[in-house]
């Protein structure tokens, strides 16, 4: 029988502002969550199993899995052989900056088959996994980011709904404390139960999962930013270490202090 390092497996790193994750494993299961970068990767073995916006996804060897900021998905292998995959997480505005494009573009298809794309996702991963010169790493995230928004499975990103929007920000400017769901509510002029269902509606996960999908979110950022983890916690409203382990590894399939051992 496998042991547990052996059956997961979940390397970060960090260059030219993009965070590159190789990941292994059989039986670990991502919960439903939301990135606010691209998340752009490569199954490399197995098949990828995860709900996008609902509707069941297979990434099999050679796939390149392309995720819009925000949008609600988990993840899991299809099958006991397990899965081995590559990851980026590259942020919108860095996105904008590197493409020199004033419009944020939202990927239509979730998977696409395409060599060149493959190669190229690898290329950077693999650059920055093995901590090549970030000059090298910033001319492949060129060449991939170019590739991407010549593709014709990119199109203009829509705004959310005013609403949803609004929500968002709220949420947003409070991560330091519970969530507030009545005064949310009564700010939009909904009753509980129908921000609830139009949050959902939209975004594919309920507000108490975005809100604490954005702590965590935030904590990350604090992490890459060298900030002393217990600073972190306070900062970011979590009961203890154990606490912020915990929603971290169901969201990035290791803990906290792990992922501050890998991009320190």
């Amino acid at each position: 029988m496998k042991g547990l390092n052996e059956m997961e497996k979940f390397i970060y790193k960090k260059q030219a502002g993009v965070t590159a994750l190789s990941a292994s494993f059989t039986d670990f299961k991502y919960k439903n969550h939301a990135h606010k970068e691209y998340a752009i990767g490569v199954t490399m073995r197995g098949i990828q199993h995860y709900h996008l916006d609902g509707t069941l996804q297979l990434s099999h060897p050679g796939g390149v899995m392309l995720f819009n900021p925000e949008q609600a998905h988990d993840g899991m292998a299809h099958d006991e052989k397990g899965l081995d995959y590559v990851m980026l997480y590259i942020d919108p505005q860095s996105f904008l900056e590197v493409t020199g494009k004033k419009d944020i573009v939202h990927f239509s298809s979730p998977i696409v088959y395409d060599r060149t794309l493959k190669q190229q996702v690898i290329g950077l991963a693999s650059g920055i996994l093995n901590e090549k010169e970030e000059a090298l790493c910033s001319e492949l995230l060129v060449s991939l980011t170019d590739n991407l928004v010549q593709s014709s499975d990119s199109i203009e990103y829509k705004q959310d709904h005013i609403l949803i929007s609004k929500a968002k920000d709220m949420l947003h400017s409070d991560l330091g404390s519970v969530l507030k769901l009545d005064e949310i509510s009564r700010e939009l002029q909904l009753s509980k139960f129908q921000f609830i269902r139009m949050f959902k509606s939209h975004t594919g996960i309920t507000p108490y999962q975005y809100f604490l999908n954005c702590k965590i979110e935030r904590a990350k950022q604090l992490m890459d930013a060298h900030q002393d983890v217990y600073d972190i916690i306070v900062a970011c409203d979590f009961v203890d270490l154990s606490h912020l382990n915990k929603h971290f590894k169901k969201m990035y399939g290791i803990t906290a202090f792990e992922y501050m051992l890998h991009v320190s």
